[in-house]
This record gives C-alpha cells, structure tokens and sequence, in this order.
C-alpha cells in the first residue's frame, strides 16, 4: 500500500523560504513520477512542479526559479524548496506519485498525501 506523507508547511513572511518533505513508503519513488501541487481556498489544484523517473524536472510557470524540487532517493523522499515566497503561494500542498502517465494533471496521478498548509504574509 502506497504512503505519502507531506511535512514541513508552516506560516512564514513575503520573501521567506520553506522546505516542504513528502516521505513515501510502499513505493520506490526512485522508479516513480513524484509531483507537487497545490490547492488555495476556492480555486482549482495546480500543479508545482514535476520530477520524471529519471532527473527531469519541469515546474509551473508562478514556481519558476523559485521552487526547486529534489529526491532523495536513499530516503524515499521528495522535497520542494520555496524560496521568494509570495502571499500568492499561499495553499495547501500536496505530494502526488504515479507510474503510467507523467504529467502535472491530477486526474493522471492515483497515490496523494494528505497536505500541508503554507501560509505566506506580509
């Protein structure tokens, strides 16, 4: 059975950096589509940024430059660095991991975490 557990969301000011963990278990994400995506009250989810099973990594035109996903793979972990956070980034997040179709859809990918909140302020 596939885990995903997101951790490291919190409340930080406009320009801050938060590092954002999604350990998995029941999945070698290391052979796994892993991505990112988030959902603001009232508005659709959207994808972040996405890692292919090899070291390919595409984001979302808002996250460009600031965001940085990584893997570690010997942890089974998945990590999204935010730097220059806006009050627009402000939403719950979200780890999404699939093996067939790749791509920042979230009807394509079937295992999720459960969220974490950020909240960026001024």
């Amino acid at each position: 059975q596939v885990h995903l557990v997101e951790s490291g969301g919190g409340s930080v000011q406009t320009g801050g950096s938060l590092r954002l963990s999604c350990v998995a278990s029941g999945v070698d994400i290391s052979t796994y589509c892993v991505a990112w995506f988030r959902q603001a009250p009232g508005k659709e989810r959207e994808g972040v940024g996405i890692s292919y099973s090899g070291d390919m990594t595409t984001y979302a035109d808002s996250v460009k430059g600031r965001f940085t996903i990584s893997r570690d793979n010997a942890k089974n972990t998945l990590h999204l660095q935010m730097n220059s956070l806006k009050s627009e980034d402000t939403a719950m997040y979200y780890c999404a991991a699939e093996t067939r179709r790749c791509a920042l859809v979230p009807d394509w990918l079937r295992y999720w975490g459960q969220g974490t909140q950020v909240t960026v302020s001024s």
